[in-house]
């Protein structure tokens, strides 16, 4: 297995940046996956990535609200 190498990035909150970052991303990524399943009439599919979006935003959005919690506590 490869290891990537270190972040040059420091900051206390980088990995949750991360994390909220692939969140999201995967959100966006996942509407053309279901439009494809769904164009091929795969509707069982379809309804898996459309389960595996959700898992994704509700991760996303507490994902958001720790990092501003975060933030907030950190600037007073």
């Amino acid at each position: 297995m490869v290891k990537e190498p270190a972040s040059p990035v420091k900051d206390k909150n980088y990995d949750l940046i991360h994390a909220l970052q692939m969140s999201l991303e995967h959100i966006w990524r996942l509407e053309t996956y279901i439009a494809d399943a769904d164009a091929r009439g795969d509707s069982e599919l379809a309804t898996w990535f459309r389960k595996v979006q959700e898992n994704n935003r509700k991760a996303g959005e507490q994902g958001k609200q720790l990092l501003m919690a975060r933030l907030q506590r950190e600037n007073g």
